[in-house]
């Protein structure tokens, strides 16, 4: 906590502050956030007090509040951008330290490159193999066998004992690494009793391989809810999540991570876990880990017969598997229970127990542990089916330019034909000038044929932009032409301003912002493109509110978004 910070208020609210640093000072850290607390309630825009606040609650552990805080203040003040990259850094290092490295797996991070990658490799190779056989009868539909899976249920023991039948899920994941950017991860605490969902309340977890960074915006997001708490010291040694990261490095060694939100679930019902996972959900690039063995210390065959009853229970989607049948049963049935509601299909990947594995010997097969893999599928939906072709888009790129030079009195393009480019569809036209935006005018919702959105969104975009004087017949030849064809937008539903941030894909989804505000409706648009300038949600947001007119960190109920995705087709693509 800073005694410096420059604040703008005095009276009463200065004497809070001061009396919130002599506490800091005096080790009553959690007086002196309910002073500062106290005090921003009356100087909701006093920089110095929120910068404090997000010093204390970084101190205090509350590090998603004080990321969130930090990232806010920095829309709102140029000065507040050093203080976010200050508390980034501060959120980064608090790492949890890798406790298994050279017990539960190697400690030596070339070993431990070289044994997950020989997993994964023969996992693969025994999915090629199988082929459709794969499905064995466990309901999967055919078109599960290529699709990514929404929810992996994957043991947890050292890898010695279950890395194997781990790898059977992750190397379903190979194909898809590109699209999964968000990894949710639930399994149970063996080592400290939690009476809820814990938060890692730290920056990073570490492994030999590295630090992988924790979802900050996800944690936050789910921060509100009352089974939720941050208890750092439930992760300290808890291995049931960490032997899993060393997966996720190497299936994106070399590539972006996804970001990673660790939970270890305590004393809560699957109800309120299912509500949980409900919010954090996601959309097709957000991937869903339940962490869990089967039974334990049972005699060989007996774990076996327990052990198959319980595969039966899952691929029937029963929920009701109790802790004895799988230590992860709470987590399980949360999942479950999802899976029923959203109509998810389940394969099975395979079973064995450490009898069968690095317990395989006579005094081993007297008490066992249980491993299995499930993968859980979400069934396709309309927006998954393929839009237009290449050819088709690049008869919307001559039609967009042919109704330029049209509209500018520019040389004349001939127009291509359009008979079945005539269906309903909503597009936006982009035109540029040396990589410089110089109009840009479009429909969100398909109102006519799409040949005609595109002829009449490239003339608005060239004569009626209110950004730009419209173009001139000298310019039009010399611009570029980008033609983006959305798809139907779709209402997002959240929580919470967080809980919208988490949601939204960048370089995916295009957004909508709309709010009613003292009378007024503010409404504003950004199209996937944006990302490439503001790849973090949160600018991206308050960029797009302060399109609207209003200020970078207004938030209310009244907030609505809706989200789209596009095909763009540019001349440039084209012409490479």
């Amino acid at each position: 906590m800073s005694k410096n910070s420059h604040t703008t208020t005095s009276s009463p609210v200065t004497s809070w502050v001061q009396q919130a640093f002599a506490a800091w000072q005096g080790g009553q850290r959690e007086q002196a956030l309910a002073l500062l607390q106290q005090a921003h309630a009356q100087a909701p825009d006093d920089a110095g007090i929120e910068a404090n606040l997000a010093r204390v609650e970084l101190g205090l552990g509350h590090v998603e509040a004080a990321r969130h805080r930090a990232a806010r203040l920095a829309l709102k003040q140029p000065e507040g951008q050093a203080l976010e990259q200050a508390l980034v850094q501060a959120y980064l290092a608090m790492a949890r330290p890798a406790a298994l490295a050279g017990r539960f797996y190697p400690g030596d991070a070339a070993q431990l490159a070289r044994d997950v990658d020989a997993a994964l490799l023969q996992a693969e190779q025994a999915h090629q193999a199988a082929g459709s056989v794969a499905q064995d009868a466990t309901h999967a539909p055919s078109w599960a066998a290529g699709a990514a899976p929404k929810v992996l249920v994957l043991p947890h023991a050292g890898h010695v004992y279950s890395g194997g039948m781990a790898a059977r899920g992750y190397a379903l994941l190979r194909p898809h690494v590109a699209r999964i950017r968000k990894i949710v991860m639930l399994g149970p605490t063996h080592r400290m009793a939690v009476p809820g969902v814990a938060l890692p309340g730290v920056g990073s977890f570490a492994t030999p391989l590295g630090a992988v960074e924790v979802d900050s915006l996800a944690a936050h997001a789910v921060a509100d809810l009352l089974c939720v708490l941050s208890v750092p010291q439930a992760h300290a040694q808890e291995h049931c999540l960490e032997v899993h990261l060393p997966f996720i490095q190497r299936l994106w060694a070399g590539q972006e991570m996804p970001r990673v939100l660790p939970l270890l679930v305590g004393s809560v019902s699957p109800q309120e876990v299912a509500l949980l996972l409900d919010r954090l959900w996601g959309g097709d690039d957000t991937l869903i880990i339940i962490s869990t063995d089967l039974s334990h210390f049972h005699p060989y065959d007996q774990a076996r017969h327990m052990d198959l009853a319980t595969c039966a229970q899952v691929l029937s989607m029963s929920v009701g598997v109790n802790h004895q049948q799988a230590c992860g049963a709470t987590p399980l049935n949360a999942a479950l229970l999802q899976a029923r509601t959203r109509a998810l299909q389940v394969r099975q990947l395979g079973y064995c127990n450490s009898g069968d594995t690095a317990g395989n010997t006579h005094e081993g097969r007297q008490r066992v542990v249980g491993y299995a893999s499930f993968a859980l599928y979400e069934p396709p939906t309309p927006s998954d089916a393929a839009g237009l072709d290449a050819q088709a888009g690049a008869r919307l790129l001559q039609l967009a330019r042919h109704s330029l030079h049209q509209a500018t009195a520019a040389a004349p393009v001939p127009a291509p034909a359009v008979q079945d480019l005539s269906t309903m569809g909503a597009s936006f036209v982009t035109l540029t000038q040396s990589g410089q935006l110089r109009g840009c005018i479009g429909s969100l919702q398909a109102h006519r044929p799409l040949h005609q959105d595109v002829v009449a969104n490239a003339q608005a975009a060239a004569l009626k932009d209110p950004r730009f004087a419209p173009v001139t017949a000298q310019e039009a030849p010399h611009l570029a032409v980008e033609v983006s064809v959305l798809t139907k937008p779709e209402p997002l539903h959240f929580a919470n301003e967080s809980h919208a941030l988490w949601q939204l894909q960048p370089h995916v989804h295009g957004v909508i912002f709309s709010c009613e505000h003292e009378g007024r409706t503010y409404r504003s648009t950004f199209l996937p493109q944006v990302w490439a300038q503001l790849p973090d949600p949160r600018k991206f947001m308050a960029q797009l509110k302060r399109k609207a007119g209003l200020p970078y960190d207004h938030w209310s109920a009244s907030v609505h978004l809706s989200v789209y995705r596009v095909q763009k087709f540019s001349e440039a693509d084209h012409a490479a």
